[in-house]
């Protein structure tokens, strides 16, 4: 999958699970990419595989066998500083915000870590952790309390701060809005499009439902058991939806309206 060149893209990825007779293969021969300043949505039902991409990328999980590139670059291979380096260059955002916040640190020092991992002084970064909060539309008094403290929406929003705070290149946004209920989904949905759009971002959002990665995605990618069945413009696979698993996928979600797209 070399072009059209894509700024975040896996090739041939697979991923096995186990070893011996316990080996599960999760990921088979999975390819897809995402261009710059644009969202690929990545669809599939819950055990399909796409939490898996995600961690792959970030390199929580081994690669078996295929490769993840930004900007062409083989992260696969890269090892140290270097690899710290790239690393936070892709920033993954998790559909627990709870579990990915520390609940000893204060919003301010979990934001001061991302900002400096190596002097996290929420006070020495308060210019940075207000500005972050404000980004998100949070109160920059927030800083001033634990995760514990607000509600599910808005601790996703503290959980996109903290990403953003690194300065990434790309946001893999996994299942964020999954657990929120319709009217708080929708404000995480619009405050997404909008960073990616004044922050010039690259998004792979993951969702197994089809109606938000429609609205949100400008390519999507369908994973089913862990292989890829349809990718391309939104408004080429839904509407022409080649394969029956997508079909069946479509019609299990209410209509909706199509993403709107420049002239």
């Amino acid at each position: 999958m070399t072009t059209p060149p894509y700024k975040l893209a896996v090739e041939d990825l697979t991923v096995v699970f186990g070893h011996g007779k316990r080996a599960r293969t999760v990921l088979h021969g999975v390819s897809l990419g995402v261009r710059a300043g644009q969202t690929l949505g990545l669809v599939g039902e819950s055990g399909s595989g796409k939490s898996t991409i995600a961690t792959a990328i970030v390199g929580v999980h081994p690669v078996r066998a295929g490769r993840v590139t930004l900007d062409g670059e083989d992260l696969t291979g890269l090892r140290g500083g270097r690899l710290a380096a790239v690393r936070r260059r892709v920033q993954l955002v998790s559909q627990d915000p709870y579990a990915s916040l520390n609940p000893r640190m204060t919003v301010g020092q979990a934001i001061a870590e991302a900002v400096d991992p190596v002097r996290a002084d929420a006070s020495k970064h308060a210019s940075a952790v207000k500005r972050w909060l404000e980004t998100v539309a949070l109160d920059g008094s927030a800083a001033q309390r634990y995760p514990h403290e607000f509600s599910g929406g808005q601790r996703q929003r503290i959980a996109v701060a903290r990403a953003l705070a690194v300065e990434p290149e790309v946001i893999i946004a996994d299942e964020i809005t999954s657990a929120l209920d319709a009217s708080v989904q929708a404000e995480v949905l619009n405050l997404l499009e909008e960073l990616r759009r004044s922050l010039s971002l690259t998004m792979l959002f993951i969702s197994h439902d089809l109606a938000v990665v429609r609205h949100v995605s400008d390519e999507v990618a369908v994973l089913r058991q862990g292989e890829v069945v349809e990718h391309g413009p939104v408004r080429d696979v839904y509407r022409t939806l080649q394969h029956p698993y997508t079909r069946r996928l479509l019609a299990s979600v209410p209509t909706f309206e199509e993403k709107e797209q420049p002239a």
